[in-house]
Protein backbone atom coordinates (compact mmCIF):
# COMPACT_ATOMS: atom_id res chain seq x y z
CA UNK A 1 0.00 0.00 0.00
CA UNK A 2 2.94 2.43 0.67
CA UNK A 3 4.77 1.86 -2.50
CA UNK A 4 1.53 1.99 -4.25
CA UNK A 5 0.97 5.79 -2.57
CA UNK A 6 4.90 6.70 -3.48
CA UNK A 7 4.58 5.35 -6.80
CA UNK A 8 1.43 7.26 -7.66
CA UNK A 9 2.94 10.30 -6.31
CA UNK A 10 5.88 10.17 -8.42
CA UNK A 11 3.92 9.84 -11.58
CA UNK A 12 1.97 12.96 -10.61
CA UNK A 13 4.96 14.57 -9.99
CA UNK A 14 6.29 14.32 -14.00
CA UNK A 15 3.01 14.09 -15.78
CA UNK A 16 1.93 18.17 -15.66
CA UNK A 17 5.98 18.87 -16.98
CA UNK A 18 6.14 15.94 -19.32
CA UNK A 19 4.39 17.46 -22.33
CA UNK A 20 6.35 20.77 -21.78
CA UNK A 21 9.20 19.36 -21.50
CA UNK A 22 8.95 17.10 -24.46
CA UNK A 23 8.04 20.43 -26.37
CA UNK A 24 11.37 22.20 -25.69
CA UNK A 25 12.94 19.70 -27.83
CA UNK A 26 11.05 21.90 -30.60
CA UNK A 27 8.64 19.33 -31.43
CA UNK A 28 4.82 19.40 -32.25
CA UNK A 29 1.60 18.63 -30.19
CA UNK A 30 1.01 15.50 -31.62
CA UNK A 31 5.24 14.59 -31.15
CA UNK A 32 5.09 15.39 -27.85
CA UNK A 33 1.51 13.53 -26.66
CA UNK A 34 3.16 10.71 -28.47
CA UNK A 35 5.43 10.66 -25.50
CA UNK A 36 2.71 9.84 -23.12
CA UNK A 37 1.02 7.26 -25.68
CA UNK A 38 4.36 5.43 -25.74
CA UNK A 39 4.68 4.32 -22.18
CA UNK A 40 0.99 2.85 -22.46
CA UNK A 41 1.70 1.52 -26.00
CA UNK A 42 4.63 -0.18 -24.25
CA UNK A 43 2.55 -1.80 -21.23
CA UNK A 44 0.24 -3.30 -23.73
CA UNK A 45 2.81 -4.52 -25.94
CA UNK A 46 4.80 -6.34 -22.99
CA UNK A 47 1.72 -7.70 -20.84
CA UNK A 48 1.73 -10.84 -22.20
CA UNK A 49 5.56 -11.26 -21.55
CA UNK A 50 4.74 -10.74 -17.78
CA UNK A 51 2.89 -14.09 -17.25
CA UNK A 52 6.01 -16.41 -17.86
CA UNK A 53 7.95 -14.33 -15.66
CA UNK A 54 5.91 -14.36 -12.98
CA UNK A 55 5.33 -18.11 -12.93
CA UNK A 56 9.24 -18.78 -13.09
CA UNK A 57 10.30 -16.02 -10.96
CA UNK A 58 7.67 -15.33 -8.72
CA UNK A 59 5.92 -12.06 -7.70
CA UNK A 60 8.33 -10.56 -5.79
CA UNK A 61 11.62 -10.34 -8.36
CA UNK A 62 9.44 -9.28 -11.00
CA UNK A 63 8.08 -6.20 -8.85
CA UNK A 64 11.29 -5.13 -7.71
CA UNK A 65 12.69 -5.40 -10.96
CA UNK A 66 9.90 -3.13 -12.94
CA UNK A 67 10.59 -0.60 -9.99
CA UNK A 68 14.27 0.06 -10.90
CA UNK A 69 13.36 -0.39 -14.74
CA UNK A 70 11.22 2.78 -14.74
CA UNK A 71 13.44 4.43 -11.83
CA UNK A 72 16.23 3.94 -14.08
CA UNK A 73 14.52 5.50 -17.39
CA UNK A 74 13.47 7.98 -15.44
CA UNK A 75 16.41 9.02 -14.13
CA UNK A 76 17.70 9.25 -17.75
CA UNK A 77 15.01 11.13 -19.17
CA UNK A 78 16.26 14.20 -16.89
CA UNK A 79 19.48 13.84 -19.10
CA UNK A 80 17.85 13.36 -22.51
CA UNK A 81 19.71 15.64 -25.30
CA UNK A 82 16.86 15.53 -27.80
CA UNK A 83 13.54 14.31 -28.27
CA UNK A 84 14.00 10.67 -29.89
CA UNK A 85 16.18 9.83 -26.49
CA UNK A 86 12.94 11.35 -24.37
CA UNK A 87 10.08 9.18 -26.13
CA UNK A 88 12.82 5.71 -26.26
CA UNK A 89 13.55 6.21 -22.75
CA UNK A 90 10.05 6.62 -21.87
CA UNK A 91 8.89 3.75 -23.55
CA UNK A 92 11.19 1.60 -21.56
CA UNK A 93 9.75 2.51 -18.65
CA UNK A 94 6.57 1.52 -19.92
CA UNK A 95 8.33 -1.91 -19.73
CA UNK A 96 8.89 -1.82 -15.97
CA UNK A 97 5.32 -0.43 -15.13
CA UNK A 98 3.46 -3.04 -16.51
CA UNK A 99 6.09 -5.42 -14.77
CA UNK A 100 5.09 -3.94 -11.19
CA UNK A 101 1.82 -3.34 -12.13
CA UNK A 102 0.54 -7.14 -12.97
CA UNK A 103 3.22 -8.70 -10.02
CA UNK A 104 1.32 -6.60 -7.25
CA UNK A 105 -2.07 -7.31 -8.77
CA UNK A 106 -0.89 -10.97 -8.67
CA UNK A 107 0.37 -10.46 -5.44
CA UNK A 108 -2.79 -9.17 -4.02
CA UNK A 109 -4.91 -11.68 -5.88
CA UNK A 110 -3.08 -14.69 -4.41
CA UNK A 111 -2.57 -13.20 -0.31
CA UNK A 112 -5.50 -11.01 0.34
CA UNK A 113 -8.46 -13.28 2.46
CA UNK A 114 -11.66 -13.87 0.37
CA UNK A 115 -13.55 -12.67 3.05
CA UNK A 116 -11.51 -9.13 2.85
CA UNK A 117 -10.61 -8.97 -0.78
CA UNK A 118 -13.16 -5.90 -1.69
CA UNK A 119 -11.69 -4.14 1.94
CA UNK A 120 -7.91 -4.80 0.80
CA UNK A 121 -8.88 -3.23 -2.76
CA UNK A 122 -10.22 -0.30 -1.64
CA UNK A 123 -7.27 0.57 0.50
CA UNK A 124 -5.08 -0.10 -2.45
CA UNK A 125 -6.74 1.80 -4.79
CA UNK A 126 -7.08 4.92 -2.48
CA UNK A 127 -3.46 5.04 -2.32
CA UNK A 128 -2.95 5.56 -5.83
CA UNK A 129 -5.55 8.20 -5.86
CA UNK A 130 -4.16 9.62 -3.37
CA UNK A 131 -0.48 9.73 -4.82
CA UNK A 132 -2.30 11.29 -7.79
CA UNK A 133 -3.58 14.04 -5.83
CA UNK A 134 -0.17 15.01 -4.07
CA UNK A 135 2.05 14.15 -6.58
CA UNK A 136 0.74 17.29 -8.89
CA UNK A 137 0.68 18.98 -6.61
CA UNK A 138 4.31 18.65 -5.69
CA UNK A 139 5.16 18.82 -9.21
CA UNK A 140 3.88 21.99 -10.16
CA UNK A 141 6.28 23.32 -7.87
CA UNK A 142 8.96 21.44 -8.55
CA UNK A 143 8.55 22.60 -12.10
CA UNK A 144 9.94 26.24 -11.33
CA UNK A 145 13.24 24.11 -10.34
CA UNK A 146 13.18 23.72 -14.20
CA UNK A 147 11.59 20.44 -16.38
CA UNK A 148 14.43 17.93 -15.59
CA UNK A 149 13.79 18.35 -11.75
CA UNK A 150 10.64 16.19 -11.09
CA UNK A 151 12.04 13.59 -13.33
CA UNK A 152 14.94 13.33 -10.88
CA UNK A 153 12.64 13.03 -7.50
CA UNK A 154 10.17 10.46 -9.32
CA UNK A 155 13.44 8.23 -10.03
CA UNK A 156 14.63 9.21 -6.32
CA UNK A 157 10.92 8.29 -4.91
CA UNK A 158 10.67 4.86 -7.08
CA UNK A 159 14.45 3.53 -5.47
CA UNK A 160 12.36 4.48 -2.23
CA UNK A 161 9.20 1.81 -3.13
CA UNK A 162 11.60 -0.49 -4.00
CA UNK A 163 13.54 -0.79 -0.58
CA UNK A 164 10.01 -0.59 1.10
CA UNK A 165 8.50 -3.16 -0.83
CA UNK A 166 11.97 -5.28 -0.66
CA UNK A 167 12.15 -4.52 2.91
CA UNK A 168 8.23 -5.34 3.75
CA UNK A 169 8.14 -8.84 1.53
CA UNK A 170 11.77 -10.03 2.67
CA UNK A 171 11.29 -13.46 3.81
CA UNK A 172 7.57 -13.57 3.84
CA UNK A 173 6.07 -16.73 3.93
CA UNK A 174 2.77 -15.63 2.07
CA UNK A 175 4.99 -13.53 -0.88
CA UNK A 176 7.42 -16.96 -1.23
CA UNK A 177 6.89 -17.87 -4.74
CA UNK A 178 6.42 -21.87 -3.33
CA UNK A 179 3.64 -20.49 -1.23
CA UNK A 180 1.13 -21.40 -3.74
CA UNK A 181 0.21 -24.85 -5.40
CA UNK A 182 0.14 -23.43 -8.94
CA UNK A 183 0.27 -20.85 -11.56
CA UNK A 184 -3.35 -18.53 -12.13
CA UNK A 185 -4.90 -19.26 -14.85
CA UNK A 186 -5.01 -19.03 -18.48
CA UNK A 187 -6.96 -16.94 -21.20
CA UNK A 188 -8.21 -20.22 -22.23
CA UNK A 189 -9.48 -21.57 -18.96
CA UNK A 190 -11.20 -18.24 -17.91
CA UNK A 191 -12.90 -17.08 -21.45
CA UNK A 192 -15.69 -19.39 -20.84
CA UNK A 193 -16.31 -17.46 -17.25
CA UNK A 194 -18.88 -14.93 -17.71
CA UNK A 195 -17.94 -13.07 -14.89
CA UNK A 196 -14.10 -12.76 -16.40
CA UNK A 197 -15.51 -11.93 -19.84
CA UNK A 198 -17.63 -8.63 -17.67
CA UNK A 199 -14.41 -7.76 -16.39
CA UNK A 200 -12.51 -7.50 -19.47
CA UNK A 201 -14.82 -5.32 -21.37
CA UNK A 202 -15.34 -3.42 -17.91
CA UNK A 203 -11.32 -3.14 -17.77
CA UNK A 204 -11.47 -1.39 -21.20
CA UNK A 205 -14.56 1.01 -20.79
CA UNK A 206 -12.81 2.17 -17.31
CA UNK A 207 -9.34 2.75 -18.93
CA UNK A 208 -11.16 4.83 -21.32
CA UNK A 209 -12.76 6.92 -18.44
CA UNK A 210 -9.46 6.93 -17.05
CA UNK A 211 -7.74 8.59 -19.99
CA UNK A 212 -10.84 10.88 -20.45
CA UNK A 213 -10.79 12.17 -17.23
CA UNK A 214 -6.78 13.34 -17.77
CA UNK A 215 -7.03 14.34 -21.28
CA UNK A 216 -10.03 15.44 -22.47
CA UNK A 217 -12.01 16.95 -18.81
CA UNK A 218 -9.26 19.78 -18.36
CA UNK A 219 -9.82 20.85 -22.12
CA UNK A 220 -13.90 21.04 -22.03
CA UNK A 221 -13.10 23.54 -18.89
CA UNK A 222 -10.34 25.63 -20.26
CA UNK A 223 -12.20 25.43 -24.11
CA UNK A 224 -15.49 25.36 -23.65
CA UNK A 225 -16.23 26.62 -20.01
CA UNK A 226 -13.81 29.60 -20.88
CA UNK A 227 -11.55 28.71 -17.70
CA UNK A 228 -8.19 29.36 -16.44
CA UNK A 229 -5.90 25.95 -16.42
CA UNK A 230 -5.66 26.18 -12.60
CA UNK A 231 -9.63 25.61 -12.40
CA UNK A 232 -8.74 22.97 -14.96
CA UNK A 233 -7.08 21.11 -12.44
CA UNK A 234 -9.46 22.04 -9.89
CA UNK A 235 -11.88 19.92 -11.67
CA UNK A 236 -9.33 16.73 -11.86
CA UNK A 237 -9.13 17.50 -8.34
CA UNK A 238 -12.67 17.40 -7.54
CA UNK A 239 -13.03 14.51 -9.58
CA UNK A 240 -10.22 12.62 -7.35
CA UNK A 241 -12.22 14.12 -4.53
CA UNK A 242 -15.30 11.62 -5.39
CA UNK A 243 -12.95 8.98 -6.20
CA UNK A 244 -11.34 8.74 -2.88
CA UNK A 245 -13.90 9.47 -0.52
CA UNK A 246 -16.25 6.36 -1.64
CA UNK A 247 -13.34 3.70 -2.35
CA UNK A 248 -12.72 2.42 1.02
CA UNK A 249 -16.32 2.25 2.40
CA UNK A 250 -17.21 0.54 -1.31
CA UNK A 251 -14.69 -1.75 -1.43
CA UNK A 252 -15.81 -2.57 2.42
CA UNK A 253 -19.36 -2.77 1.55
CA UNK A 254 -18.88 -5.01 -1.35
CA UNK A 255 -17.37 -7.61 0.90
CA UNK A 256 -20.90 -7.97 2.66
CA UNK A 257 -23.44 -7.15 0.01
CA UNK A 258 -21.69 -8.13 -3.12
CA UNK A 259 -19.86 -7.18 -6.00
CA UNK A 260 -22.77 -6.53 -8.36
CA UNK A 261 -24.35 -3.62 -7.05
CA UNK A 262 -21.29 -1.63 -6.51
CA UNK A 263 -20.35 -2.39 -10.05
CA UNK A 264 -23.97 -1.63 -11.74
CA UNK A 265 -24.39 1.61 -9.42
CA UNK A 266 -21.18 3.05 -9.59
CA UNK A 267 -21.35 2.71 -13.88
CA UNK A 268 -24.91 4.10 -13.76
CA UNK A 269 -23.61 7.04 -11.87
CA UNK A 270 -20.58 7.41 -14.02
CA UNK A 271 -22.95 7.03 -16.85
CA UNK A 272 -25.50 10.01 -16.05
CA UNK A 273 -22.52 12.24 -14.77
CA UNK A 274 -20.53 12.13 -17.52
CA UNK A 275 -23.98 12.79 -19.98
CA UNK A 276 -24.69 15.54 -17.50
CA UNK A 277 -21.36 17.83 -17.92
CA UNK A 278 -23.13 18.40 -21.34
CA UNK A 279 -25.91 20.06 -20.33
CA UNK A 280 -24.82 22.95 -18.23
CA UNK A 281 -22.60 25.68 -19.29
CA UNK A 282 -22.76 27.04 -15.01
CA UNK A 283 -18.71 26.08 -13.64
CA UNK A 284 -19.75 25.18 -10.36
CA UNK A 285 -22.42 23.08 -11.35
CA UNK A 286 -19.81 21.20 -13.80
CA UNK A 287 -17.91 21.13 -11.03
CA UNK A 288 -20.16 19.48 -9.36
CA UNK A 289 -20.79 16.87 -11.58
CA UNK A 290 -17.01 16.14 -11.97
CA UNK A 291 -17.01 15.23 -8.45
CA UNK A 292 -20.06 12.97 -8.53
CA UNK A 293 -18.71 11.27 -11.66
CA UNK A 294 -15.59 10.61 -10.07
CA UNK A 295 -18.19 8.63 -7.20
CA UNK A 296 -19.61 6.51 -9.97
CA UNK A 297 -15.69 5.66 -10.56
CA UNK A 298 -14.59 5.13 -6.67
CA UNK A 299 -17.61 2.84 -6.34
CA UNK A 300 -16.26 1.06 -9.45
CA UNK A 301 -12.25 0.67 -9.41
CA UNK A 302 -12.14 -1.34 -5.87
CA UNK A 303 -14.47 -3.46 -6.35
CA UNK A 304 -13.67 -4.65 -10.08
CA UNK A 305 -10.18 -5.74 -8.42
CA UNK A 306 -12.26 -7.25 -5.65
CA UNK A 307 -13.88 -9.01 -8.64
CA UNK A 308 -10.82 -9.94 -10.44
CA UNK A 309 -9.49 -11.85 -7.57
CA UNK A 310 -12.78 -13.21 -7.05
CA UNK A 311 -12.41 -14.85 -10.27
CA UNK A 312 -9.20 -15.40 -10.67
CA UNK A 313 -8.13 -16.64 -6.96
CA UNK A 314 -6.16 -19.65 -6.35
CA UNK A 315 -2.76 -19.22 -8.10
CA UNK A 316 0.20 -16.73 -9.47
CA UNK A 317 0.16 -14.65 -12.67
CA UNK A 318 -1.20 -16.40 -15.51
CA UNK A 319 -2.22 -14.64 -18.93
CA UNK A 320 -5.56 -14.22 -17.98
CA UNK A 321 -4.59 -12.20 -15.03
CA UNK A 322 -2.11 -10.02 -17.87
CA UNK A 323 -5.00 -10.07 -20.37
CA UNK A 324 -7.04 -8.12 -17.70
CA UNK A 325 -3.93 -5.74 -17.61
CA UNK A 326 -4.42 -5.36 -21.21
CA UNK A 327 -7.67 -4.37 -21.77
CA UNK A 328 -7.96 -1.82 -19.58
CA UNK A 329 -4.68 -0.11 -21.16
CA UNK A 330 -6.26 -0.62 -24.67
CA UNK A 331 -9.11 1.51 -23.04
CA UNK A 332 -6.28 4.27 -21.92
CA UNK A 333 -4.86 4.36 -25.79
CA UNK A 334 -7.87 4.11 -27.00
CA UNK A 335 -10.60 6.48 -25.37
CA UNK A 336 -8.36 9.78 -25.95
CA UNK A 337 -7.91 9.18 -29.80
CA UNK A 338 -11.35 8.02 -30.55
CA UNK A 339 -12.99 10.49 -28.10
CA UNK A 340 -10.80 13.26 -28.71
CA UNK A 341 -11.54 12.84 -32.49
CA UNK A 342 -15.39 12.79 -31.43
CA UNK A 343 -14.84 16.08 -30.20
CA UNK A 344 -12.85 17.48 -32.85
CA UNK A 345 -15.23 16.42 -35.51
CA UNK A 346 -18.60 17.12 -33.65
CA UNK A 347 -17.76 18.86 -30.20
CA UNK A 348 -17.59 17.62 -26.46
CA UNK A 349 -20.96 16.84 -26.08
CA UNK A 350 -20.90 14.03 -28.25
CA UNK A 351 -17.38 12.52 -26.72
CA UNK A 352 -19.09 12.39 -23.24
CA UNK A 353 -22.37 11.29 -24.68
CA UNK A 354 -20.46 8.69 -26.38
CA UNK A 355 -18.64 7.75 -22.50
CA UNK A 356 -21.72 7.97 -21.07
CA UNK A 357 -23.44 5.09 -23.39
CA UNK A 358 -20.38 3.06 -22.77
CA UNK A 359 -20.63 3.42 -18.99
CA UNK A 360 -24.53 2.47 -19.12
CA UNK A 361 -23.73 -0.23 -21.55
CA UNK A 362 -21.24 -1.90 -18.56
CA UNK A 363 -23.93 -1.39 -15.84
CA UNK A 364 -26.45 -3.52 -17.92
CA UNK A 365 -23.40 -6.19 -18.73
CA UNK A 366 -22.98 -6.67 -14.99
CA UNK A 367 -27.13 -6.78 -14.59
CA UNK A 368 -26.71 -10.29 -16.29
CA UNK A 369 -24.03 -11.60 -14.67
CA UNK A 370 -23.66 -13.96 -11.71
CA UNK A 371 -22.29 -12.65 -8.11
CA UNK A 372 -18.60 -13.65 -8.14
CA UNK A 373 -18.20 -12.70 -4.20
CA UNK A 374 -17.35 -15.34 -1.92
CA UNK A 375 -15.37 -17.43 -4.60
CA UNK A 376 -12.26 -19.34 -4.13
CA UNK A 377 -11.64 -19.04 -7.80
CA UNK A 378 -14.34 -18.86 -10.32
CA UNK A 379 -11.45 -20.05 -12.80
CA UNK A 380 -11.11 -22.95 -10.69
CA UNK A 381 -14.05 -23.83 -9.69
CA UNK A 382 -15.36 -24.24 -13.39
Amino acid sequence: MAAAFVIALGYGLVAPVLPAFARSFDVSITAATMVVSAFALMRLVFAPATAPLLRSLGEQPVYLAGLLIVAMSTLACAFAQGYWQLLVLRAVGGIGSVMFTVSAMSLLIRISPPAIRGRVSGVYSSSFVLGNIVGPLIGSGLAGLGLRTPFVVYAVALVVATVVVWAALRGSPLADPDATTGNGPGLRAALPVGAYRAVLVTAVVFGWVFAMRVSLLPLYFTDVLHQSTSMAGLALAAYALGDVLVMIPAGRASDRFGRRPFLIGGMAILAVATAALTLTDSTPVALAVTAVAGVGTGLVAPVLQATVADVLYGGRGGTALSTYQMSQDCGVIAGPVIAGAVADRFGFGPAFILTAVLAAIIAAVWVGTAETRGSRGLVADG
